[in-house]
């Protein structure tokens, strides 16, 4: 496995790219408790206004609050706003 992580960060650092997009993980940013934001998802698995749950390939990211909002969609970065109570990984 880490010989597989060292060979992911020469060819990000060869070809100028975020390390994290070599890996095919997910980029996540959270602005204060209000809007959340995901890039490199596969899809909205649970939808209700206290509970959103994003696969994102091996893991599933859920958050959690009140008065969420699916804001924008992509076929690749979901946008969500509304009270954020929590952000977390469920294998």
């Amino acid at each position: 496995m880490e010989r597989k992580e060292q060979m992911l960060t020469r060819m990000a650092e060869m070809f100028d790219l975020p390390s994290d997009l070599v890996a095919g993980l997910c980029h996540m940013e959270l602005l204060g408790d209000r809007q959340f934001f995901l890039e490199g998802h596969e899809g909205i698995l649970s939808y209700a206004s206290e509970q959103i749950d994003i696969s994102t390939g091996a893991l599933i990211v859920r958050v959690k609050g009140h008065d969420l909002l699916l804001r924008s969609m992509t076929d690749n970065e979901v946008r969500i706003q509304g009270k954020i109570e929590c952000v977390e990984y469920v294998r």
